[in-house]
């Protein structure tokens, strides 16, 4: 399964598609309306809501410790340890959210682990009272017209599945699916400071310096 959309001055110069869902038979053709799981994409999405936080002021301070948000942590183990540590993967966390352990004191390394975007998720739910999913669509997917994405426990016509199992679909789980086209009108969100098509849903003033793509090494 492959695919390509790409957006050029608020128009669409290439889009291409590819392949089937899966290897049976009878496998749907991926099309249009295909929604692939994004994996790791969904971080920025993520990031997009600490970014929206902060400026709302529901977050006061990225150097902030993540234990003056979430009280139920063991402050021992997350001594020093910031928002921003969290969002570079330089938290020198390991382990689930019932047992976590320390692995480097924080600042002093980088290690790419889901503990940390654990953490950024339960912190994001509490200062908004809300789960990830939810704040995600009325803030990003609505405004925007976005109607293919989402999370997803079930398999489902329209999804490229890879047979995994997810436990619900309110943003706590690897399970974020989207389709091609709306995928990279969430990069032209970016590139455009908010403004696609003339609408501004996004605060102009919301620096896309905030917006933390965080899959890579510092």
């Amino acid at each position: 399964a492959a695919s390509t959309y790409i957006i050029q001055n608020d128009c669409v110069v290439n889009e291409w598609y590819s392949g089937c869902h899966d290897n049976t038979v009878d496998s749907r053709r991926v099309d249009a309306e295909s929604k692939f799981n994004i994996a790791s994409v969904r971080k920025t999405y993520l990031g997009f809501v600490v970014s929206l936080a902060l400026y709302e002021g529901r977050i006061k301070n990225l150097d902030d410790c993540v234990t003056d948000y979430l009280d139920d942590l063991d402050e021992i183990v997350l001594k020093d340890t910031t928002i921003r540590h969290l969002l570079t993967h330089t938290h020198g966390l390991q382990g689930s959210d019932t047992l976590i352990k320390r692995a480097f004191p924080p600042g002093t390394d980088w290690k790419y682990n889901n503990t940390g975007v654990n953490l950024l998720i339960t912190l994001v739910q509490k200062v908004f009272g809300q789960t990830l999913a939810l704040i995600l669509q009325e803030r990003l997917f609505l405004p925007y017209g976005f109607t293919e994405s989402g999370w997803q426990k079930e398999k489902s016509e329209k999804l490229v599945w890879l047979n995994e199992n997810y436990k619900e679909n309110q943003g706590n789980d690897a399970n974020l699916f989207v389709s091609t086209r709306e995928l990279a009108y969430w990069g032209y969100i970016h590139l455009t400071k908010g403004k696609i098509n003339g609408m501004q849903f996004v605060p102009i003033y919301f620096r896309t310096s905030q917006f933390y793509c965080y899959t890579f090494k510092p």
